[in-house]
């Protein structure tokens, strides 16, 4: 499966940005989906993740209660709602898929399919 991002984009601090997947097949019921990012100097790390049906989600500590993940399995699209963002929420953020079920208890870490990333930029 291919996989797309997009939505990025500047914002100031705040502020608020939906990001968008889409996959180039069907990915609801089968896989797995989260949203990673990765900071300038930084490694990447987990934002969220969310089951095959949609209904299991799991967030970072850091986004919690500002970030929440969805998906729409008719139209093969995963979406992230991001508020209150803040300057430290700057970076590359992307989509990934695997076909290993999820609870939705844990971050997600080792996927197997990765889509291209989308800048965003909060400014102070």
């Amino acid at each position: 499966v291919q996989l797309q991002a997009s939505g990025g984009g500047l914002v100031q601090a705040g502020g608020s940005l939906r990001l968008s997947c889409t996959a180039s097949r069907r990915t609801g019921y089968i896989y797995t989906m989260g949203w990673f990012r990765q900071a300038p100097g930084k490694e990447r790390e987990f934002v969220a993740g969310i089951n095959t049906s949609g209904v299991r989600t799991y967030y970072a500590d850091s986004v919690k209660g500002r970030f929440s993940i969805s998906r729409d399995n008719t139209k093969n699209t995963l979406y992230l709602q991001m508020n209150s963002l803040k300057p430290e929420d700057t970076a590359v953020y992307c989509c990934a898929a695997d076909r290993a079920p999820y609870s939705g208890t844990y971050p997600l870490r080792s996927m197997n399919y990765w889509g291209k990333g989308t800048l965003v930029t909060v400014s102070s």
